[in-house]
């Protein structure tokens, strides 16, 4: 089995639930493949990008395409958007669903530029901690890439903490579920989930039975 762990905001491939994830399956299940890809770019080369990866993994294995995508935040957002696409089944932590909303506080504090570029396309509203620079232009593929429907609502799963500080985790609750998707709403937390470690056996276990096509 192949993992894809999609970071979010302000990662990098060496985030921390990446990490653990990894090292929890080295351990215990070291048939599980994890994977961990750099996403410090425009959100359309993230796309493209995850793409090729899929296709690439899939192409290696001969039983089959067995690769789940867990994304966190704005991982989750396209984790979604890819399991859409492709239908690999998605484990979610604490999913972004309106990134083209929530995105927009960059805009809102970006300060004025003295070159006249303001309001530009390519104006740099934020730079992340790994390096991407978010444009206007990024703001806009969010906007035409909103997250409106599950395609495969039966391969997906979304552990959203209630006390996400971050994200509105009702409202993320209330789309998967209306979608069909099996949620699993859990008291108090926060954005970053910081229990993960703890419930990394319950993660594999949700992760396994994605891949047989059947949940608990």
């Amino acid at each position: 089995m192949n993992i894809i762990y999609i970071h979010g905001l302000d990662s990098d491939a060496n985030s921390i639930k990446g990490s653990l994830l990894e090292e929890y399956c080295r351990q215990y299940d070291p048939d599980i493949k994890v994977l961990r890809p750099d996403l410090n770019k425009t959100p359309d080369q993230v796309f493209d990008q995850m793409l090729s990866l899929i296709d690439s993994v899939a192409s290696k294995n001969p039983y089959g395409q067995d690769t789940v995508l867990v994304g966190s935040s704005l991982g989750g957002y396209f984790a979604t958007l890819l399991s859409n696409h492709t239908g690999c089944p998605a484990l979610l932590l604490n999913p972004s669903i309106q990134p083209h909303q929530t995105l927009q506080r960059f805009k809102y504090n970006a300060e004025t530029k003295d070159d006249g570029a303001k309001g530009e396309a390519s104006e740099v509203l934020y730079t992340t901690l790994g390096g991407w620079r978010i444009t206007n232009a990024d703001l806009e593929w969010f906007a035409c890439h909103q997250l409106s429907n599950l395609n495969y609502p039966k391969r997906v799963v979304a552990l959203i903490k209630e006390g996400d500080e971050l994200l509105n985790s009702s409202l993320s609750a209330s789309f998967y579920r209306e979608q069909g998707a099996t949620v699993n709403m859990q008291k108090g937390g926060d954005h970053r989930f910081s229990d993960f470690k703890t419930q990394l056996p319950k993660v594999i276990e949700v992760i396994q039975q994605l891949v047989k096509g059947r949940l608990v």
